[in-house]
């Protein structure tokens, strides 16, 4: 018997829940349901696969899957590109266990020209993160903007990275510097549960998910339910000491160092957002300037 695969259970199961009759095109019926969203026999039909074969998938069985049906799944379960492509993760795995997919080494720091090129961007905060969101290093500018992370009481020690998702969730300061401490949450796990299907073997990334599980009720709350998602633009707004900021950022994957990931943030022209940048960065100046 093929072994039975948890990720995949909860993950079928939490976005079966999520797809209403209405949105896949069922008429409802007279009958009460039991269930919050839909039932298994009607995403079976949806696939096109029989009941008893979605059923033996829906409890962790990936094994042998074809790329058709994944695909059908997909489609039946209107999931988004980055759950597709964490779906298509678990398959691997379950074909495979050995050689699951391999990802790119990941990064224990950043690349000498890959830091050039980020203190050129000198006028732009940028952090570079890795895939398990360590910051792994900065331009003068990221280091102020972020200054929370690289003096939490979260970092384990001053040689080792500070962890964004570490943060946002063990560390009380992170209330005060996220205008949306929600969003930057939700966001946090859902790269984090990206990562673990694509790298499920990746002996840091599991340790930081269980910390993070056994000290905050919240990450525990939130990785059950299996959201996957990658940020790649939008919007944030951060309080900082020379007041509020609201930035736009784009996530910046290099050719060279595909496991790393720029984080650049950008003010509107003119605006008071900009003004506050250029104080930022005449604050981090000094601050180099007196701690060399």
């Amino acid at each position: 018997m093929a072994p039975k695969d948890e990720r995949v259970r909860d993950f079928l199961a939490t976005r079966r829940a999520k797809i209403t009759p209405d949105m896949a095109g069922i008429p409802k019926g007279s009958g009460a349901r039991r269930v919050p969203g839909l039932r298994r026999e009607e995403v079976a039909m949806l696939s096109g696969v029989s009941v008893d074969y979605y059923t033996r998938i829906e409890k962790g069985d990936l094994a042998g899957v074809s790329d058709e049906v994944l695909d059908a799944l997909a489609r039946a379960l209107q999931l988004t590109e980055d759950e597709s492509a964490y779906l298509y993760d678990l398959a691997r795995t379950a074909r495979r266990p050995s050689r699951a997919r391999r990802q790119p080494k990941v990064a224990a720091a950043v690349p000498q020209q890959v830091q050039l090129l980020i203190d050129a961007m000198s006028a732009t905060p940028v952090i570079a993160l890795s895939r398990r969101l360590d910051v792994l290093s900065s331009n003068a500018l990221g280091r102020a903007l972020f200054d929370i992370a690289f003096t939490s009481p979260t970092r384990r020690s001053s040689s080792s990275p500070p962890n964004l998702a570490s943060v946002v969730f063990l560390d009380p300061a992170a209330a005060r510097f996220y205008d949306d401490l929600d969003d930057a949450a939700a966001a946090c796990v859902r790269i984090l549960r990206a990562q673990a299907g694509a790298t499920p073997h990746d002996k840091q990334l599991i340790q930081l998910v269980g910390e993070l599980s056994t000290r905050s009720t919240e990450f525990r709350s939130r990785w059950a339910a299996h959201d996957v998602g990658v940020h790649r633009a939008g919007r944030k707004t951060l309080h900082h000491q020379v007041g509020e900021l609201i930035l736009g950022f784009e996530e910046l994957t290099l050719a060279s160092s595909p496991s790393i990931t720029l984080s650049a943030y950008i003010a509107e022209p003119a605006s008071p957002t900009a003004e506050r940048l250029q104080l930022l960065a005449s604050w981090a100046a000094t601050t180099a300037a007196a701690h060399p």
